[in-house]
């Protein structure tokens, strides 16, 4: 009798243990994204891939997959997008019966944290090498190449209008634009892009040295740039506060990333904020950072992280990033020509809009030819907000791209419905 109860005890104990788990239903999945986890924790911290994102993208992952945890419920977040569940859009819920990762990604799901983000980007951003030479604006255009490439190759595999909107700004290289997006548009496939979006963005550095070596000479990467000309501080003020009225009133949806952009880099400028500058360029940066690294990285569920559409989602979006990366560089070539050799093309990598790292890169690989070089910063911030805009009007009949939007419901006919891409869940 005594073995009987020992026997049950322990079958107890077994059936209770999250090893257990791993062996039941799509438990297994939980296992392959742990081992992703650590991959990606090993990446960020022994090979320094962008660690302030992706040491919090990878322990949120491995968090929200630990078997029975209860950090993170996908299936609260089903019923939050379930048009027909009582639970539809309730926050409430989530709160009553989340865990503390589910209470993260409320922020993501309100649009919070990108906000706060581009409040901090703005801070950092100095604006006078655009206002200086706004040619340069052409590079930050040109590498928004690989966001429309991505839309249509999208449109053709089966996504939707929308999907292939969301799926095509990760091409963009900006993690906040992208979940600002895709929350409007295809709030479905939030965790994948999300993913997608700021996993490249971690990999900035092993991705980009490749083609920047490619297609650039020793000669082009070892040309020294220097600013234009001196930017006054009146030129600093009025820029962040013109931009916003112009851009708001042209493009309104644009209002609340453009509008907390502006309004950090209006902090940094006018010389009377200076506590306030500091706050948003670094505590309010690194708490966000925390806060939505890992509430991003808590979408890869492995139930519904592991599927077919999920792959093609980060296939899309590596070559749209590869080929925004080209379309700078290229670019930058192009006007290494016209300006007779007084533009270094490596600053074109930096037109992703990947803050700071692309910049970072750039300026590393400039340095390794011309150990004195030091190329300036032509982040051109606003130089993605256009692909964001042409897509964002596309989705919702804004004027901007009123033509397009007539013409993609034919070119939809072409698409079988049968491929029409789906992704389980939220995420």
């Amino acid at each position: 009798m005594l073995a009987f109860h020992i026997g049950q005890t322990l079958q107890r104990l077994w059936n209770d243990s999250g090893v257990n788990a791993f062996f039941v239903g799509d438990g297994w999945k939980s296992l392959v994204m742990i081992v992703i986890a650590c991959v990606l924790l090993y990446l960020g911290i022994v090979k320094k891939f962008e660690p302030l994102l992706l040491v919090g993208i990878a322990f949120g992952c491995l968090l929200s997959n630990l078997p029975l945890g209860g950090l993170y419920h996908q299936e609260l977040w089903d019923d939050f997008m379930n048009e027909g569940s009582a639970f539809y859009h309730s926050y409430g819920h989530v709160l009553a019966e989340g865990g503390l990762l589910d209470f993260f990604y409320i922020g993501v799901k309100t649009s919070l944290y990108p906000c706060l983000i581009f409040l901090g980007v703005g801070a950092m951003t100095d604006f006078g090498p655009l206002l200086s030479n706004p040619k340069s604006m052409l590079m930050g255009a040109a590498a928004q190449l690989g966001v429309f490439v991505a839309f249509f190759l999208a449109i053709c595999i089966g996504f939707t209008g929308p999907e292939a909107a969301s799926i095509g700004i990760i091409g963009g290289a900006d993690g906040p634009t992208a979940i600002f997006l895709t929350m409007q548009l295809a709030p479905h496939l939030l965790g994948p892009i999300a993913i997608a979006a700021y996993s490249y963005m971690a990999l900035i550095p092993l991705i980009q040295p490749p083609f920047m070596k490619l297609l650039t000479t020793g000669k082009e990467r070892r040309v020294v740039m220097k600013q234009a000309r001196e930017v006054s501080k009146t030129e600093k003020i009025i820029f962040p506060i013109v931009v916003t009225v112009f851009v708001s009133i042209l493009l309104p949806s644009t209002a609340p990333l453009i509008g907390c952009l502006m309004l950090g880099n209006l902090f940094r400028e006018c010389g009377v904020t200076a506590r306030l500058s500091d706050t948003v360029q670094n505590a309010l940066m690194n708490i966000v950072t925390i806060m939505l690294s890992t509430s991003v990285g808590a979408t890869m569920v492995g139930a519904s992280f592991l599927n077919l559409n999920t792959l093609k989602i980060i296939a899309l979006g590596v070559f749209a990033f590869a080929l925004s990366t080209i379309g700078g560089l290229l670019m930058g070539k192009v006007l290494y020509v016209v300006t007779k050799g007084k533009v270094n093309p490596l600053i074109g990598s930096a037109g992703v809009s990947a803050v700071p790292m692309a910049a970072r890169v750039s300026q590393d690989v400039g340095r390794k030819y011309n150990p004195t070089n030091y190329l300036p910063d032509f982040q051109r911030r606003l130089m993605h907000k256009p692909a964001l805009c042409v897509l964002q009007k596309h989705a919702k009949g804004g004027f901007a791209l009123s033509a397009l939007r007539a013409w993609v419901p034919g070119f939809q006919r072409w698409v079988p419905r049968k491929n029409k891409a789906k992704v389980p869940g939220p995420e």
